[in-house]
């Protein structure tokens, strides 16, 4: 994936009611509105069953997780091939709430770029990030998992760690770009992270969770 021009929000649907099925097609609308309006590059990330309805609205979608399989006997794997004819364009890999080995990790990289797919690889410590940026991926995801989902964002928590992890990315593969999450739910969430190094954000709750999405959209990229 080529290097972000202007900061990006990837917006995890996650599994909750509020962002399946018929919700699922009705956030992503909102999310093809608000990057109109704005010109802020926005990534819908709905569960699998929905990538297609999800990617049919004509907005950038990934897949929250593959496996590192080729085509064959896998009963109940995702493969990145079938993400892709859904309409993906990209894929989460090692969510917090779906870890890999680092060998899985690299296999599941491999699967995407076998089929085409960008990246985007979680990580919860600079640690972790610098091995996951080895490994080449587009983008690494920085996401200490205490953080997810409390409403505290990672840019002001623990900035050291947002601003940490990028350099370390910086210094192993500068075309691997970064992504901050965990809490993000702002516009002053967002412009901290950018200023730390990333590229923009990964996030979910917050948005998805709020009383009117589009409107939680419009705040989070409000100062950019």
């Amino acid at each position: 994936m080529k290097q972000m021009k202007t900061p990006l929000v990837v917006l995890n649907f996650k599994t909750y009611t509020e962002s399946t099925g018929k919700n699922a097609v009705r956030i992503a609308g909102m999310c093809a509105d608000v990057s109109n309006e704005t010109g802020i590059s926005i990534i819908a990330v709905p569960q699998l069953s929905d990538l297609r309805a999800v990617a049919e609205i004509g907005i950038p979608v990934f897949a929250q997780h593959i496996d590192g399989i080729s085509p064959g006997s896998h009963t109940g794997s995702v493969l990145a091939e079938a993400a892709s004819d859904s309409g993906a364009i990209g894929t989460l890999i090692n969510h917090s709430e779906r870890r890999l080995t680092l060998a899985d990790i690299d296999s599941a990289i491999q699967a995407a770029d076998r089929a085409g797919l960008a990246t985007i690889v979680c990580s919860n410590n600079i640690a972790t990030t610098k091995a996951a940026a080895a490994l080449e991926p587009d983008f690494v995801a920085i996401e200490p998992p205490e953080l997810i989902g409390s409403g505290i964002p990672v840019s002001t928590a623990d900035p050291g760690i947002v601003s940490g992890a990028a350099n370390a990315v910086s210094g192993i593969n500068p075309d691997v770009q970064v992504l901050c999450g965990a809490g993000i739910s702002k516009g002053e969430d967002m412009q901290a992270a950018l200023k730390l190094g990333t590229v923009g954000v990964l996030l979910a709750s917050g948005i998805i969770r709020a009383p009117d999405p589009g409107d939680a959209l419009r705040d989070l990229v409000s100062g950019i």
